[in-house]
């Protein structure tokens, strides 16, 4: 009866994730009550142990439901029953607890095992709040949910309609991007050049009872997913033996995925911070400015009734856009921008000077370095000189925000060539009063000026020609007339 009677106690005091409270009693009706119930999960009822109770309701026996016998009895036939670790069985099918078994390693077990099973009653949450598993015969039940989440409680004489309380909750997931120009500075948005590697990274908070995560990530047109570098577990490292990086076979529509082991998940505590760090690089496809280039990460959680792998749940997706801008020069003479000037070739050159753009069909696709000028000249890379067209302009897409400087190398003929670099500097999207982020073009306006005749110097160059011819002309004018009156 000792042993009984610990039995009832332990039973009663084996909460694994779920916390347990008591009401009162009411023979044969008794019933389970799951508090915070969370909307979109299912929530399974499994009668694990059957409640023998004599008329006085004073003494209690518990025996092995007929549908857990291969769970807690060994046999000839089934030598690996998982529950037989947990407790004891005498001859007469009486169960009891066997002392310092680990309650926690019991429920797993038990969960795994029910997955096989029918379940005796089921709710799908329709909306977080409470719910009622009613008329429910004494004995020792197992509570599981799509969340993860698994309990042990027994209804008794004693305790006939206890209360369960969900403490699982579903993960979250905030994505960020790093702004190269403060690097460390992780937020919504940044801006990239066309060829730029773009850093990542997404912080899950976990919950307790963990299942099944997965981090899914989608990437835009305009950015190439170039690898992870690193996922970290509340600041450490986190070995990859823990999860698999998969991008191929994917049926979602997403880049890649994170499947991180239940091994992995058991270990997880509520709160605890996942960050999962990788890169990307904004390609040729990526858009100019405008909606800019969209990545959305997510994570999936727990299994879906009636499947082995489909999720129950799905956070909501967390976005960061990556924004690249455009620059567009227009070329004019002398003060009046309606003459556009054709056959003006510039060179756009980063914030240092240092490096000059590559530039292929308008787009930025790399920078080189500036060459060292040989006897004052300077002979700039391959696709990196840019000539003005009939209208006197050259589009250039794929910028940062960043400062440049325009240079031209050469002037259109009869024109005097820039003396100095013009300077540029591309800011980035701004909000406006409706908060939607909005661009404008950045448009260099380079006024060249013509060229001016020169006096001359030294010499009387071709004026004697002039002055003698018009003696000439004189003199043989006014022979002409002398002859005339002589006739």
């Amino acid at each position: 009866m000792r042993n009984t009677k610990k039995l009832v106690g332990l039973l009663l005091a084996l909460v694994m994730i779920l916390a347990v409270g008591a009401a009162a009693f009411a023979d044969g009706t008794n019933s389970i009550t799951v508090e915070n119930a969370v909307k979109g999960q299912t929530y399974k009822l499994y009668k694990m142990l059957d409640l023998v109770v004599n008329d006085a309701h004073t003494a209690y026996s518990y025996t092995v439901n007929a549908d857990w016998k291969d769970f807690f009895v060994t046999s000839d036939t089934n030598t690996s029953a998982p529950g037989s670790s947990y407790v004891n069985i005498d001859a007469l099918g009486y169960v009891t607890w066997k002392e310092n078994a680990n309650v926690e390693d019991f429920a797993k077990a038990a969960e795994e095992y029910a997955k096989n099973l029918t379940e005796l009653k089921k709710h799908d949450a329709s909306a977080d709040g409470d719910f009622t598993f009613a008329d429910l015969e004494a004995g020792y039940y197992l509570v599981t949910s799509t969340l993860g989440t698994k309990a042990t409680v027994g209804t008794t004489p004693g305790e006939p309609n206890p209360t369960i309380h969900e403490k699982n909750a579903a993960p979250t997931n905030v994505k960020t991007v790093e702004e190269d120009s403060t690097p460390g500075t992780y937020g919504e948005i940044n801006d990239a050049d066309i060829g730029q590697t773009v850093n990542f990274k997404s912080t899950i908070t976990a919950q307790a009872g963990a299942e099944n995560y997965v981090f899914h990530d989608k990437m835009s047109e305009g950015l190439t997913y170039t690898g992870m570098t690193g996922i970290t577990l509340n600041g450490t490292a986190v070995d990859a033996s823990n999860y698999t990086v998969v991008t191929t076979g994917l049926t979602d529509g997403c880049t890649f995925e994170v499947r991180f082991t239940q091994a992995f998940c058991d270990t997880l505590k509520a709160n605890d911070k996942i960050v999962v760090s990788y890169t990307a690089t904004l390609n040729e496809k990526a858009v100019i400015a405008g909606a800019g280039n969209p990545n959305t990460s997510k994570v999936s959680y727990g299994v879906k009734d009636g499947t082995t792998s489909e999720p129950s749940g799905t956070t909501p997706p967390s976005e960061t856009t990556t924004y690249t801008w455009d620059l567009d020069v227009l070329k004019y003479a002398n003060g009046d921008e309606s003459k556009v000037l054709k056959d003006a070739e510039f060179v756009l050159l980063n914030s240092a000077k240092t490096k000059v753009a590559t530039i292929v069909n308008g787009k930025v696709t790399g920078w080189a370095d500036v060459p060292a000028a040989v006897d004052g000249t300077i002979t700039w890379p391959e696709n990196t000189v840019l000539t003005t067209g009939e209208n006197g302009k050259i589009e250039i897409d794929g910028l940062d925000s960043d400062t440049y400087y325009l240079r031209e190398v050469k002037a259109p003929n009869g024109y005097n060539k820039l003396a100095e670099d013009i300077k540029i500097e591309i800011t980035g999207p701004t909000e406006g009063q409706d908060g939607k982020l909005t661009y404008t073009t950045v448009v260099a306006k380079v006024n060249n000026q013509s060229g001016t005749e020169l006096p001359s110097t030294g010499g009387i160059g071709t004026t004697i020609f002039y002055v003698a011819g018009g003696v000439l002309v004189i003199g043989a004018a006014a022979l002409l007339i002398a002859k005339r009156k002589k006739a």
